[in-house]
């Protein structure tokens, strides 16, 4: 699970640390090159924001970027107990 860093009220998200389990770690990057791959076809806001990041920081941190946040996505769906919204 990423890091957390919170100051002042502000939340700073941290990395994907090298802790955790390895192979949910690989899985979480192979599920981001298959965004990656398949973002120009789509218009969502997931989709530009992987362009965008790829354009600024390349295309392997923009792998982990992407790993982070679906990450994130999964873990506040499991602790809510929430579907995933598309829309």
């Amino acid at each position: 699970m990423p890091g957390q860093y919170s100051t002042g009220g502000r939340t700073r998200p941290g990395h994907i640390s090298k802790r955790g389990d390895a192979y949910l770690r690989n899985l979480l990057v192979q599920g981001a090159r298959s965004v990656l791959q398949t973002a120009s076809l789509h218009q969502d806001r997931l989709s530009r924001w992987a362009l965008e990041l790829q354009g600024r920081r390349g295309y392997y941190r923009t792998l982990v970027g992407i790993a982070n946040k679906n990450a994130r996505i999964a873990w506040a769906l499991l602790a809510k107990d929430q579907a995933l919204r598309t829309r």
